[in-house]
């Protein structure tokens, strides 16, 4: 049985980070099979896992649309020039996009649609991905920054949502928004969850206790606090992968006893 994680919240309050630090828990543990999900069209996921990205779903969507408008003859309703299915086309590009790990793989979705409707691609791709998804012990996705996500329902069907935010009023307003948004939707979620991260010295004011007080008094449950780690910085300022912290690194340290309670309640 597959185990979906998602995380959402606005820009700049370290989802790829937390991210990060729960596919290290994930390998670290040897509890099963993870694709990683990169649907920021940024797509930085990689970098903070340590692993190469060539391809992305956004650029095989754009050669598949450039197939179908380019007006070449030979192709049969549905189908690209060859007669190749569309579906059958975007299900073989998709697995070539894999990225291949040790007990991980991972796939970005790349830069947001271009102008016209691109509905019935999208439907294609996240059916595939369902049907992908569905092969590993644990799916893990890195949502884009703010609701654009939600709003168009590409976040479903998740058994796990860290809402992440910034120790700052905004960013739990932010969060806030996520959390309504999701229930107005009727998207599927088990659990929701908050995390307030990189928080200086690891305790919050007055005023932004209260705020996350009033925010998780009801389906939203307020998971902790990530403090600010310096190490986070020289490992930015070097390039290497944030998966290769130190195992004592505080933010590892929080984020794996985050995971090991959330995964405890399921």
């Amino acid at each position: 049985m597959t185990t979906t994680i998602a995380l959402a919240g606005k820009g700049g309050t370290g989802k790829t980070t937390v991210a990060a630090m729960v596919i290290r828990h994930l390998l670290d543990e040897k509890l099963g099979s993870i694709l990683a999900i990169d649907a920021d069209p940024s797509s930085n996921l990689n970098f903070v896992l340590g692993m190469p990205l060539e391809e992305t779903i956004g650029a095989i969507r754009e050669d598949m649309l450039d197939q179908i408008q380019s007006g070449v003859t030979g192709g049969l309703a549905g189908s690209l020039p060859g007669g190749i299915a569309k579906q059958d086309y975007l299900d073989y590009q998709i697995r070539m996009a894999l990225v291949e790990g040790n007990n991980i793989d991972l796939i970005a979705m790349g830069r947001p649609e271009g102008p016209g409707c691109y509905c019935a691609a999208n439907a294609m791709m996240r059916n595939i991905m369902d049907r992908i998804g569905g092969q590993y012990d644990y799916v893990v996705v890195d949502n884009e920054a703010g609701l654009e996500h939600l709003s168009r329902r590409t976040t479903r069907d998740v058994d796990i949502l860290l809402i992440v935010t910034d120790p700052t009023q905004r960013g739990v307003i932010g969060a806030q928004r996520v959390a309504q948004l999701a229930d107005e939707l009727d998207i599927k979620i088990e659990r929701r969850y908050l995390i307030v991260n990189r928080l200086p010295g690891g305790q919050m004011p007055p005023a932004l206790q209260k705020a996350v007080d009033e925010m998780t008094d009801g389906q939203v449950t307020f998971l902790g606090v990530v403090p600010y780690d310096p190490q986070m910085a020289e490992f930015e300022f070097a390039g290497r992968p944030l998966v290769q912290l130190e195992a004592d690194a505080s933010v590892y340290q929080t984020v794996k006893a985050m995971i090991r309670r959330v995964l405890a309640e399921q």
